[in-house]
């Protein structure tokens, strides 16, 4: 499929400070960690997975084809680093796999004719709710 090894090597980690209350620790440390990954720079993955990643995260891919993932649940920069990378596979393992084209097959005989049962039972109940006609 592609190697996992290769693309960690291309990742980049920038350690920012995480929004949010914290108190008088929160302004001292860098513990919300970002990811940055150059789709078109990669040698991890072949022609066919880029265009394939291309088009499946589109929206969340820069202009540029960069993929920009951030992690700040923890407060631990290294727990941090180690579910970015986690979501990161995860991500692209399930951008990856082809859909299987659907093939037509018809319905069997028992719905079709379950389907003109019920319709007949409709259209006598409604027909029952119409005024007798006297001749």
């Amino acid at each position: 499929m592609f190697d996992e090894q290769v693309l960690l090597n291309e990742l980049t980690f920038k350690a920012i400070r995480s929004s949010g209350a914290g108190g008088q620790h929160v302004n001292k440390t860098a513990s919300k960690v970002e990811l940055t990954f150059d789709l078109e720079a990669s040698k991890g993955l072949s022609d066919i997975q880029k265009k394939r990643l291309k088009t499946n995260l589109e929206t969340r891919l820069t202009k540029a084809f960069v993929l920009i993932m951030q992690c700040g649940e923890s407060r631990s920069q290294h727990k941090n680093k180690a579910i970015i990378i986690n979501r990161f596979f995860e991500l692209i393992k399930a951008n990856l796999i082809e859909d299987t084209e659907r093939i037509p097959t018809k319905p069997p005989k028992s719905v079709k004719i379950k389907q003109l049962v019920n319709k007949r039972k409709n259209s006598e109940k409604k027909s029952n709710r119409k005024p007798p006609e006297f001749d």
